[in-house]
């Protein structure tokens, strides 16, 4: 596993040039201790309303995208997969306007950037636990670019901001990614692992030890995974939001939208995504970064 060292950034209301330099050069940043652990105990009560709510009213799909069910350790349906959450909770909604937030935009620069709460799949949690009944313990290998693809339109830059509610060692699994990959070329952002079939383990992976309330912040080409814990129950549980930082033109998700192709495409299990586009009828040279 690549060691880089990692400085301890904090986040104030506008991004330092050391923050940005690194980003440039490795397409990501750890930011720590962005919430405190009261806050991330709300949030975590935030969350488990909507998914009661969700649950009650029997719900499979939120604006066009599916949510992902599994089993908690007791046996109780949980979503593990949660989309426009924050559509259901004026707290988690508030957050997204928090100044911190939006001084990441001048990562998209020169693109005009904004936080996508009402677009793509919005505010996501994903719910990670290891358990014999679970549908989401792990994640392969994958860029967030090729959506872009799916929906008809050229790569255009993006972030993928995740604040983390649960602790989780480098140890215990969790995010990986390798630095400097988003500046690949469009070849091998499409076609350097097969996605989310591969979930080996990569030489130059970088790992991060995370604790609740830390941010983590990368560039949307850049390859990366989230690797099963080596723990089980309870102690594997990791929760994580994930706030869509978007580009170009406006595309709002509505209760009659519909389900995107690619999310189509993630229930077919065998294949390489090079497969899944032909499939599609894609044609890499006809396309542009």
């Amino acid at each position: 596993m690549k060691k880089i060292i990692q400085p301890v950034f904090q986040l104030e209301n506008q991004l330092s040039n050391e923050q940005i330099s690194f980003f440039r050069q490795y397409g990501f940043l750890h930011v720590k201790n962005f919430v405190d652990k009261q806050t991330v105990t709300d949030f975590l009560t935030e969350v488990n309303n909507v998914q009661s709510q969700l649950l009650a009213s029997n719900t499979q799909k939120i604006n066009g995208i599916p949510l992902k069910f599994g089993k908690d350790t007791d046996g109780s349906t949980i979503i593990q997969r949660l989309a426009f959450t924050s559509q259901y909770s004026s707290r988690l909604s508030h957050f997204l306007k928090d100044q911190r937030l939006k001084s990441l935009l001048q990562l998209l620069s020169p693109y005009e950037g904004r936080i996508g709460e009402n677009e793509k799949d919005g505010l996501v949690v994903n719910h990670y636990i290891n358990t014999e009944n679970s549908q989401f313990s792990q994640m392969g290998w994958h860029t967030d670019s090729p959506r872009d693809l799916f929906l008809g339109s050229r790569i255009l830059p993006m972030l993928n901001v995740g604040l983390h509610l649960d602790d989780c060692a480098a140890a215990n699994g969790g995010l990986r990614v390798l630095a400097g990959t988003h500046e690949q070329s469009l070849f091998k952002l499409l076609f350097r692992k097969k996605y989310f079939i591969d979930n080996k383990a990569d030489k130059n992976e970088t790992s991060f030890d995370i604790e609740a309330g830390d941010l983590t912040i990368h560039d949307g080409r850049l390859w990366h995974r989230v690797q099963q814990s080596v723990l089980f129950g309870e102690a594997s549980r990791r929760r994580v939001m994930y706030i869509p930082f978007v580009t170009g033109a406006y595309q709002v998700k509505h209760a009659n939208s519909p389900t995107p192709f690619y999310h189509k495409l993630a229930q077919f299990k065998p294949g390489s995504l090079a497969a899944r586009l032909t499939f599609a009828g894609f044609k890499p040279k006809k396309l542009s970064v």
